[in-house]
């Protein structure tokens, strides 16, 4: 379990300048807002004719969001961990939705101009270098967002050492190129500036390449988990382990035996999509309670992305007539 102050949502101060030296007399509160975040384990299996994507939400807190795909072109999807949904609670607003705006967030980056810790598509040529671009120009739209929306922090926002602030899992298939998944990483960064005022920033995006993987390594399931501390086991560890509940489904179903055999063993360009998605189905209902809140997708080269189990529809309760909508009290993550 998380601490109290970290478990569920990102709740910081905008503290005005002038408010600084004014801390011993009557002022009115700080503008405060609330990010909401998604938070869970994202499982991709690239098989022989499909990648496979799972996501299983972590319920920290009352108001989280189930990871989700979103697809963003006819043959990739992104799914955005960590800090989503931006709320002022003071003025009942939503400020930023992050993942519904991945569909329209591109930057432009010229080609040629890639920084040093941007993506690099193997095979050379113009088409893996727009590929690459491509990328890195979806980095660069996301990072720009973020700090539209963190501009204005001027608290000490308090997150474990090594925890970033959202991470973007981008899967699908390069042109000429195959399945490729890849994580970027957003950390966000304070600088001091005088008593408790700080700027904040967030960091241009960390790329890792996850797939293709590298010459002798293991093709099996991807997995991601946020928040990254103290994480669950991966399905390969429970594999691995002969834990009962996988044991029982593989026990029962001579396919199933074969694809946990193939995963295992770093085979799983050999599985079919179709026996994948059973594989994890039954895999995550095993693990998962029941309200547990899980997707399942495909994305192939002639289908696009396929829904198999979509993500479930968010409630939305409207505040009664003139009245606003309460806001549940959230643990906040400055230092006192």
């Amino acid at each position: 379990m998380r601490a109290p102050v970290l478990a569920l949502a990102l709740l910081v101060s905008l503290v005005a300048p002038a408010a600084l030296h004014a801390q011993q007399t009557e002022q009115p509160p700080a503008e405060e807002f609330v990010a909401n975040l998604a938070a869970g384990r994202v499982v991709i299996a690239v098989v022989k004719d499909a990648i496979v994507i799972a996501t299983i939400e972590n319920p920290i807190e009352v108001q989280t969001h189930v990871p989700a795909p979103v697809p963003v072109s006819s043959l990739r999807a992104e799914i955005l961990l960590g800090a989503i949904d931006w709320q002022s609670p003071s003025s009942q607003q939503q400020i930023a939705r992050l993942d519904q705006e991945l569909p329209r967030l591109r930057g432009s980056v010229a080609a040629g101009s890639l920084a040093k810790s941007a993506p690099s598509l193997g095979g050379g040529g113009a088409v893996a270098n727009a590929e690459a671009v491509d990328l890195e120009g979806v980095g660069q739209a996301l990072f720009e967002r973020f700090n539209e929306v963190t501009r204005g922090i001027h608290g000490k926002i308090a997150l474990p050492v090594g925890e970033p602030l959202a991470q973007l899992i981008v899967a699908g298939y390069a042109r000429n190129y195959g399945p490729e998944v890849w994580l970027l990483t957003f950390d966000v960064k304070q600088d001091i500036q005088r008593e408790d005022y700080y700027n904040t920033h967030v960091t241009r995006p960390t790329f890792s390449q996850y797939w293709p993987t590298e010459k002798g390594e293991r093709r099996t399931l991807i997995e991601f988990q946020y928040p990254p501390e103290n994480p669950a086991p991966t399905i390969l560890d429970l594999l691995k382990n002969k834990d009962p509940r996988i044991d029982k489904i593989i026990s029962s179903d001579a396919k199933m035996s074969q694809v946990a055999g193939l995963f295992a063993s770093g085979d799983s360009k050999l599985i079919l999509g179709v026996d994948a998605v059973q594989f994890l189905r039954a895999v995550i209902g095993a693990i998962s309670t029941e309200k547990t809140r899980i997707t399942v997708s495909t994305i192939t080269e002639d289908n696009g992305l396929q829904w198999v189990l979509k993500p479930p529809a968010e409630p939305k309760l409207p505040p009664p007539p003139g009245q606003k909508q309460p806001v549940p009290d959230r643990p906040s993550l400055l230092h006192n």
